[in-house]
């Protein structure tokens, strides 16, 4: 076996450990995820039950401890899961994040008595169909040196351009569907959260990207770039927490 052949076979085994890695993390990440929505569920309904509900504006939910536990549960699941993302590709982890419907919903059949019904389970199966063959034909990640690469790729035209749409449907959702319908259609909430949630996975992807980097030896500190990232994805995650807590 020539020197090429032999340094080619150790990235493939070095890519697929790592994906190996991002894998497992999806996973854990998805367990913690999908039980800490039941747990912050009970929180809410016992709030609500001595105060105003969080979807009328009631903030009465901060002062329940079950609330908070579930909130640990999920800040350990998306910490897991933001660590997936510097091992492996976005393509393999967020399908992942699927697992945690599965989880949220075997859950709430045994402990807020919802009833699984046919087309759930259909759901649930689909979910599973889709992440496992999603999983089975993930591309390898090309290897990125600096945040700027990630840079350069989010002001492509294609990428702004969905970018100005997102934040123009979020904010329609936002100010004129959220008032009128927020309280009678969850869809609502759920629209807000998942177009944000898109936007959330390329920020949190390009600074799990920056901290590995900078644990290799390339700090991407100084760069503009990973702060830009940063904020991003924090005010995508707290709009998102915001609105998760309104149905």
């Amino acid at each position: 076996m020539d020197a090429s052949s032999s340094s080619s076979l150790v990235s493939i085994e070095a890519s697929f450990f790592e994906n190996l890695k991002g894998f497992i993390l999806a996973v854990v990440s998805s367990a913690f995820i999908g039980s800490s929505f039941i747990v912050k569920k009970l929180g809410l309904q016992r709030a609500g039950a001595s105060g105003v509900r969080a979807s009328s504006g009631g903030y009465g939910y901060l002062k329940e401890p079950l609330w908070w536990i579930g909130m640990i549960t999920m800040i350990v699941g998306e910490l897991a899961n933001f660590v997936a993302y510097m091992f492996a590709p976005a393509v393999l982890v967020t399908p992942l994040g699927a697992l945690s419907i599965i989880v949220s919903a075997v859950l709430a059949h045994f402990f807020l008595k919802e009833k699984l019904q046919k087309m759930g389970i259909l759901g649930c199966v689909l979910c599973i169909v889709g992440s496992t063959l999603i999983v089975l034909h993930a591309p390898s990640e090309s290897s990125l040196t600096s945040v700027e690469e990630i840079w350069e790729l989010a002001t492509q035209p294609a990428f702004l351009l969905y970018l100005a749409s997102a934040i123009a449907i979020v904010l329609v959702l936002i100010l004129y569907c959220e008032p009128r319908y927020g309280q009678t259609n969850i869809m609502v909430y759920i629209g807000i959260c998942s177009v944000i949630g898109s936007l959330t996975v390329m920020s949190v992807k390009a600074v799990g990207i920056a901290i590995k980097l900078t644990i290799e030896g390339s700090s991407q500190a100084a760069s503009f770039q990973t702060w830009v990232f940063v904020m991003v994805a924090i005010t995508c995650i707290i709009t998102q927490l915001n609105y998760l807590n309104k149905p």
